[in-house]
C-alpha cells in the first residue's frame, strides 16, 4: 500500500495548516494566494515584482511580507508558481538549483500548458508536484474569489498526490477535473482557443457595429450572444443558426464584401469561420449537400468583390 507524504497526508486531512508562500502576485497568483488564505492556510510571504502587482498583493494579501522568491521557498509548505508559461521552467530550474526548496514540501503550478514533468528539477529535490490551472479568466481582483466557486481547475499530479490535489482545489472553491500529462497542450490550446478568440471575436464584431452607425453594440450583441453560447454549450452544432445552416450563399458573400471594405484582416477570419461552420454543418445533417456545395463555392474564392444586385 503506498503510503501519502507527510505534507500530503497534512493538506487531505488537516485543514489551515499549510505555511503557503506565492511567487508571481498577478491576476491569477494573488486570487489563488487569497483563496488558499480564506480556506485557512497561512500564507507568509508572496513576491512581487511590478506596482500592479504590489498593489494585488496588498488588496488580496494585506500583511503577507514580499519578498524575493528564493526568500520564500524555503520556508514554506506549499510554494505556488503563478508566472506565466515561458518563465515557468527556468523559475523552477533555478530554485532547485539554489538549494531553496524545502524536501516534503508541494510546488504547485498554475499554468494550463504545462503538467507536472515541468517540476521535475523540484521533484528531484523531494518537492511534491502539482499542476493546478483554473479555468477561468481573472480580473486580479477580490470579485474573482467569489467567481472561483464551482469553477474547474485542470489538475495533473501523481497518482499518489491525487488527494491532495483534490482537496486544494476543493477548498480553494473549485472542482478537479484530471487531465493526463501528455495532452495537457491540447487542453490548454482548446481553452485558448474558445475563450482567447471569444475576445478578439467579439471585439471585431462591436467594430463592424460601429462602422455601421451603432453608437452601443453592446446593447445588440449582449442578448444574441449570451443565448449563441448558451445554444452552442447545450446543443454543439445543432445550436447553429444564421446563413450558413440556411445555405445563404448570397448573404455570404455580401458579408464578404462589406467586411472586407472596412477590414480586410476581420473579412479573412469571417470566411475561414465559415467555411469551417460549414463544413460542420455538413457533417452534422444541418445542411444540404448541395446548398452546402454553393456555400462552399462563394467561400472558397478568393476573390472578395462587391456583390451582385442578385445576391444582395
Amino acid at each position: 500500500m503506498t503510503t501519502l507524504p507527510a505534507a500530503a497526508r497534512a493538506a487531505t486531512h488537516r485543514p489551515g495548516r499549510l505555511r503557503v508562500g506565492v511567487i508571481g502576485a498577478g491576476r491569477v497568483g494573488a486570487v489563488l494566494g487569497a483563496a488558499l488564505r480564506y480556506a485557512g492556510h497561512d500564507v507568509v510571504g508572496v513576491s512581487a515584482s511590478s506596482r500592479a502587482s504590489r498593489r494585488r498583493a496588498d488588496a488580496l494579501l494585506p500583511e503577507v511580507p514580499v519578498a524575493r522568491p528564493d526568500e520564500i521557498a524555503p520556508n514554506v509548505d506549499l510554494l505556488l508558481l503563478a508566472v506565466p508559461d515561458d518563465v515557468l521552467p527556468g523559475l523552477v530550474r533555478g530554485l532547485a538549483a539554489s538549494d531553496a526548496l524545502s524536501a516534503g514540501g508541494f510546488v504547485v503550478h498554475t499554468s494550463g500548458r504545462y503538467g507536472v514533468d515541468v517540476l521535475e528539477p523540484a521533484t528531484k529535490r523531494g518537492s511534491l508536484p502539482l499542476a493546478l490551472h483554473p479555468v477561468m479568466t481573472f480580473t486580479g481582483t477580490a470579485v474573482d474569489l467569489d467567481r472561483l466557486r464551482g469553477v474547474c481547475f485542470g489538475v495533473t499530479a501523481p497518482d499518489v498526490l491525487r488527494p491532495a490535489a483534490e482537496t486544494l482545489v476543493l477548498e480553494m472553491g473549485g472542482e478537479p477535473v484530471w487531465i493526463a500529462e501528455a495532452v495537457r497542450p491540447l487542453y490548454h490550446a482548446a481553452l485558448s482557443y474558445g475563450a482567447n478568440h471569444l475576445v478578439t471575436l467579439v471585439a471585431s464584431a462591436m467594430d463592424l457595429l460601429r462602422a455601421s452607425g451603432v453608437g452601443d453594440p453592446q446593447r445588440l450583441l449582449g442578448p444574441l450572444l449570451s443565448a449563441a453560447l448558451d445554444n452552442a454549450l447545450r446543443y454543439g452544432d445543432r445550436g447553429l443558426t444564421g446563413p450558413v445552416p440556411r445555405g445563404d450563399a448570397g448573404t455570404l458573400a455580401v458579408h464578404r464584401a462589406v467586411i472586407s471594405a472596412i477590414d480586410p484582416q476581420i473579412a479573412g477570419v469571417y470566411t475561414t469561420l465559415a467555411r469551417l461552420a460549414a463544413d460542420r454543418a455538413l457533417a452534422s445533417g444541418l445542411l444540404d449537400p448541395q446548398d452546402g456545395e454553393r456555400l462552399l463555392d462563394v467561400l472558397g474564392s478568393d476573390h472578395i468583390g462587391d456583390a451582385t444586385e442578385e445576391d444582395q
